[in-house]
């Protein structure tokens, strides 16, 4: 290199730090992509450019990374570190041929032939210059800021309005020696090779920049003049007697009611603000499985994002981190309610299109909605939704709402080229700002409606609120499920939906439930909600310092040892660490008597800490009833702890939604970790020590214990009691159980909880009269054996006397 292109390259450099800032997806390239140090590294980009070089040198700078720059030193062979697939277009005249530039891999792939332990990285690499997907009717600024193949004057103005959004995304390596093995080293593997490039490049800017936007009122114009809206219309006119024009007019209402707006120029400023907001009020974003959603994306699934719904932060929050993961913000469901000035045409233009609570019979609102999510599955934007239908209070998961997966389905079966995969979504906060809303609504304060004044009540109240957490779960592709569940599915679906197949709302309920269990298998055990499940298991909610890091480091390690699934998450730290995180929240106390530290809720605060305690109960529901077992059954052995545990899960699975495939194998895996702390030896005899520890573990679950006892003793004394006045005489008798008892936790008096368990208990056969009262005077033995005497007491005597009453 001459000391004239030194000086050229340097000062470019120079130039463009003053004007850009890049963000680099993924963020850990080494970690998420499994890039090895120790092997030669080449960067293919699809278009020679030198402002490109320059900005992915300052990226690789700060990663430790091979600049650009630098040579690649094979043998005694010095090769350029950077391979494109095509010349830079010229300001005038035709591009040169791109002859040089596939010899380029000719010759990697001859130096592997020649060297058979040689193994080059091709490590591709996308620069994007903001992420303007382009509009149908949006030629002349297309023709301005022409992102795919820009002269050096267009890269220029790109590089002067956008370079504050550029994006450097890095993909998977592929292996030369691989290919050299599998393909050969012949031209025509090097012809395949860029090929394979281009497809790359292509669908990688698609997934970064999503499919081009349609100008509204010509999307509008188009949905009216569609089949089943054509005919919604004149049914909407026959039956209420009105002109067909008035029922039209009537449908485009409804689709400006609608429809979102999306606006890239909103998101990037949004993205601004956001970062501001996100510093202010947390102190990180920890994101698990973002990679694995990328890929679908790339490999053109229809992704439907289904999270769960803690805060009305989840809108932003998703959008926001989908955008830095190098995925288009989706298109998101929203409810009515949140269509207020001045954050509907906010929410609107980030892409929210709004649902009403209920359809109340409208016919044509509802063939309206239908067919505007059809078109944005066949545009192919990504959607999200909350199949809970609103927040939870509890911090458990809702029973879900079926209505919007049930219409996800129907699309699927009027027919869409392309898989369509629900991505399940975890989100989970060390500080919820609407629980101290969600505890008054629960004690029956009238829920109040979304305002602006409420919005700006709640920015004044900002303030730390320590992490966030979002774990992508596993995901669920829909033309598969419906294969499993109803193998034909296809041959069954009619012409005429209206008629739908009689497999399909079975099939959309165990789809619903599914999602579900999803979400909590990615859930993440945060430092909060760790220390809370501890400490509300105590009587006084306070424990000794060294206990309480003890019980910590116990959970840690069954957590760790025995994950509940691979796509959750945990805490980073010892006992000691997650403590010292708590504290710095102020969301325990730490006072000294003199004898040592003492850790506590403050009682003016327990009920909410509920809320986090419940986020994770789930990853404990197996352990604690192992610990409950066998601190309360006498002589009990391996195989006997095992039918108990999964007599209960039965349970478990309907009101947590658990979903363990190998639950023998998991019990055993704990009480191996059970006996690696010293609580309990290989006959399952607990331990001096195991007595506290499995005692606090034991204690989790005795809120739920004490419901199922409830349950199982008026089954017991009712045989033929129906399953309406099993849930109201449940819901009294846990009412009085609290009252007497000090049990605070809002969702031990949540009468949809009874509702659940009592469907779950017909699918069990528990609720068929006397045909099954040898089953249920087992599991009411189980329920009293595993219970405090006092509590136990209390069920019997007031069941007595309601009978007698």
């Amino acid at each position: 290199m001459s000391k004239q292109d030194s000086l050229w390259r340097t000062s470019l450099r120079w130039l463009q730090r003053q004007l850009v800032h890049s963000v680099v997806v993924p963020q850990d390239p080494f970690t998420d992509l499994n890039l090895d140090p120790s092997k030669p590294m080449a960067y293919v980009m699809k278009t020679e450019s030198q402002s490109d070089i320059a900005a992915l040198a300052d990226v690789t700078d700060k990663l430790g990374l091979p600049s650009p720059y630098e040579p690649m030193q094979v043998a005694d062979v010095q090769l350029p570190r950077v391979v494109c697939l095509e010349g830079a277009k010229p300001l005038l005249g035709a591009r040169k041929d791109d002859m040089p530039f596939l010899n380029s891999f000719t010759l990697l792939l001859n130096l592997h032939q020649a060297d058979t332990s040689l193994d080059i990285q091709l490590v591709p690499v996308s620069l994007y210059w903001g992420r303007t997907p382009g509009k149908e009717d949006d030629s002349m600024r297309a023709a301005v800021f022409e992102r795919e193949s820009p002269t050096w004057l267009r890269k220029f103005l790109m590089i002067l309005f956008l370079g504050r959004d550029n994006f450097v995304q890095f993909s998977n390596a592929v292996s030369l020696r691989w290919m050299a093995d599998q393909h050969g080293t012949d031209k025509a593997i090097a012809h395949k090779l860029s090929r394979v490039a281009r497809v790359h490049f292509s669908r990688q800017r698609k997934v970064m920049t999503g499919p081009v936007l349609p100008n509204r009122q010509a999307l509008f114009a188009d949905l009216l003049q569609s089949a089943h809206l054509t005919e919604a219309i004149q049914e909407e006119a026959s039956s209420k007697k009105i002109p067909e024009a008035e029922a039209r007019a009537q449908a485009e209402a409804y689709l400006e009611e609608i429809a979102a707006d999306y606006s890239d120029g909103l998101i990037r400023i949004s993205k601004r603000l956001l970062t501001l907001l996100w510093h202010k009020l947390y102190r990180g974003i920890s994101i698990r499985g973002a990679e694995h959603v990328r890929q679908l994306h790339h490999d053109g699934h229809e992704i439907v994002y289904v999270p769960c719904h803690r805060s009305h932060m989840d809108y932003l929050l998703l959008s926001y981190l989908l955008y830095f993961e190098g995925m288009v913000p989706p298109h998101i469901a929203a409810g009515i309610n949140l269509n207020f000035w001045p954050a509907g045409p906010l929410f609107r233009r980030g892409g929210a299109f709004f649902i009403r609570r209920s359809f109340n019979g409208n016919k044509l609102y509802t063939a309206v909605f239908k067919e505007y999510l059809d078109q944005l599955f066949a545009k192919g934007y990504s959607v999200e939704y909350f199949t809970e239908g609103g927040r939870s209070r509890t911090g458990r998961l809702l029973s879900p709402k079926t209505g919007m997966l049930a219409m996800t389905v129907n699309s699927v079966l009027r027919g869409i080229d392309r898989p369509v995969t629900l991505v399940p979504v975890y989100l989970g906060y060390d500080h919820v700002m609407e629980v101290a809303t969600y505890l008054k609504e629960l004690s029956g304060r009238k829920k109040q409606k979304e305002s602006v004044w409420q919005v700006l009540g709640a920015v004044r109240k900002l303030g730390n609120f320590g992490r966030v957490y979002v774990n992508f779960g596993e995901p669920i592709n829909l033309q598969n499920f419906l294969s499993t569940y109803a193998p034909g599915w296809r041959e069954s679906v009619t012409q005429d939906l209206e008629q739908k197949p009689v497999w399909l709302t079975p099939a959309v309920n165990n789809l619903a439930t599914s999602v579900m269990t999803h979400i909590n298998d990615a859930a993440a055990a945060t430092a909060v909600s760790l220390i809370s499940l501890v400490l509300l298991s105590t009587k006084q909610h306070a424990l000794e310092r060294q206990q309480l890091e003890k019980q910590l480091d116990f959970y840690l390690d069954l957590l760790h040892q025995v994950p509940y699934t691979n796509f959750a998450s945990v805490a980073e730290g010892d006992g000691r660490e997650l403590l010292r995180q708590g504290i710095e929240l102020n969301k325990f106390c730490l006072d000294n008597d003199g004898l040592g530290d003492i850790v506590s809720i403050d009682e003016k605060v327990a009920i909410t800490m509920t809320y986090y305690r419940n986020n994770v109960l789930h990853l404990f529901a197996v352990p604690a009833l192992l610990a409950s077992c066998l601190l309360n059954l006498e002589h009990c052995n391996r195989e006997q702890l095992s039918t108990v545990v999964a007599k209960f899960y039965a349970l478990l699975q309907a009101e947590l939604f658990m979903g363990q495939r190998t639950l023998t194998a998991y019990i055993e895996q704990m009480l191996q970790r059970f006996e690696h702390a010293g609580y309990i030896s290989p006959e399952l005899v607990v331990s001096q020590s195991g007595v506290n520890a499995l005692g606090l573990l034991a204690e989790t679950m005795s809120e739920t214990l004490q419901r199922y006892a409830i349950i199982f003793n008026l089954l017991s004394a009712r045989p033929d009691i129906e399953r309406g006045d099993l849930e109201s005489e449940s819901h009294l008798l846990a009412s009085r159980l609290g009252a007497l008892h000090g049990i605070t936790a809002p969702e031990f008096y949540d009468k949809k909880l009874y509702a659940i368990l009592s469907i779950r208990l017909k699918e069990l056969g528990y609720l068929c009269g006397s045909d099954n009262q040898s089953a249920i005077h087992q599991m009411r033995d189980y329920s009293n054996l595993l219970l405090r005497p006092e509590i136990r007491q209390t069920i019997e005597d007031s069941i007595q006397s309601r009978q007698e009453s």
